[in-house]
């Protein structure tokens, strides 16, 4: 394990990024998400040291369509406008022929994700989500979730990835024959925030230890999976960590960790935490160089469209990956903050010196794990992959 002495945080950027090649101690950590300003550049240099040993020179992204297959949501986050209950302005449930009339459009475009996200099991909160899944001819939205996922796979060239919050291990199993990669995002470990007037007060799927274990029983199953923390939602920089660290230790035992997205928080008008500070540049830049540092040969994101019209400077904290951008859909979650254009994004990521590469869904050396699951699978995956493992269309 590294161990920082007094003095360590006058270290050069190459003795940090040589540092990282064995686990940090905690105590260290919090130290370096502490650097002052002085120190930032040398973290900065020493996380983009260690993203050149990994993967150098090439920034990904998934060219994707951002289905919200329902709204409906039986948590009420503190920060969230996606969430509706039923008979509210917006609240909607897509049908089958939305689903494909979406994603054909997609195929015309490039794209080669079908992102599904989707409110937390709104049928055990609403008799009207029970009724529409009843007319859909579903018993759950899970169930609902795992046909459409298939129907994607099956007649188009789009490969799903669903985001569908808590699920059993037997949901993870059978999600995972028709979808190569899934995710869901830690967001925190800190337990302090589902207190009354927190970010998750009235949110019971956000429990820690619920998402911990979904996580977990994906590294069982072997499932490629994507995860990640919101930073500024009322985390101590101490909980920040530990959340990293429990991303950490979980892919160190199980292999499966595909990505994790360090996200910032937005606020947005409407909702209680309206008026809650936004991490600036400096901390978002922090605490990417301090994800990197912890997890060096790890596929670290971030959303390139909550930090416009700076986000190329996301790349100094050691990113290599801006996560599924859509030439055609919002981001449904962030619906205040467009989408760059790709030929943009590809233009900002090329001033920094890297070449903007197209992946799937799941990333190329997860792939023969993906496969695994489901022989469709394995052959989609076939269909839709190049030779090193990227997405077959061109950027």
């Amino acid at each position: 394990m590294a161990t920082f002495f007094p003095d360590a945080l006058s270290a050069t950027a190459a003795e940090l990024a040589d540092a990282s090649l064995e686990p940090f101690s905690r105590e260290a950590v919090y130290r370096l998400l502490r650097t002052d300003d002085d120190m930032l550049p040398s973290l900065l240099s020493a996380a983009q040291l260690a993203r050149a040993r990994f993967k150098p020179g090439v920034i990904t992204y998934s060219r994707k369509v951002f289905l919200p297959l329902t709204n409906l949501c039986r948590d009420y986050c503190g920060y969230c406008t996606f969430r509706r209950d039923p008979g509210q302005p917006g609240a909607h449930t897509m049908a089958p022929d939305e689903v494909m009339e979406v994603v054909r459009a997609g195929e015309r475009m490039g794209c080669t994700e079908a992102l599904f996200s989707l409110g937390d099991k709104p049928e055990l909160l609403f008799s009207q989500m029970r009724d529409t899944l009843r007319r859909f001819g579903y018993k759950s939205t899970l169930h609902y979730l795992e046909a459409m996922c298939e129907k994607v796979l099956r007649e188009s060239s789009l490969l799903p990835h669903p985001n569908p919050g808590l699920m059993s291990a037997e949901w993870l199993e059978r999600l995972s024959r028709v979808a190569p990669s899934m995710g869901l995002m830690l967001e925190t470990t800190s337990g302090r925030l589902l207190a009354k007037n927190a970010a998750h007060d009235n949110a019971p799927d956000k429990e820690p230890a619920k998402r911990l274990r979904v996580i977990e029983d994906a590294g069982r199953l072997k499932i490629p999976f994507t995860t990640g923390i919101l930073i500024g939602i009322g985390e101590t920089p101490e909980e920040r960590v530990d959340s990293l660290l429990a991303i950490r230790d979980l892919h160190a035992r199980y292999g499966h960790i595909q990505e994790v997205i360090v996200q910032n928080f937005r606020a947005k008008r409407g909702t209680p935490m309206a008026h809650w500070p936004e991490p600036d540049r400096g901390e978002m830049l922090r605490t990417l160089a301090v994800a990197r540092l912890l997890m060096p040969k790890m596929n670290i994101q971030a959303p390139p469209n909550l930090s416009d019209p700076h986000y190329a400077d996301l790349l100094e904290g050691g990113i290599n990956d801006w996560g599924g951008v859509s030439p055609l859909t919002p981001d449904f979650i962030n619906p205040e903050k467009p989408w760059p254009h790709l030929e943009q994004l590809r233009q900002r990521t090329e001033v920094k010196g890297f070449e903007l590469r197209q992946r799937l869904p799941v990333y190329p050396e997860f792939a023969q794990q993906a496969a695994a699951h489901d022989d469709l699978l394995a052959r989609r995956l076939g269909v839709a992959a190049d030779a090193e493992g990227y997405a077959r269309r061109a950027a």
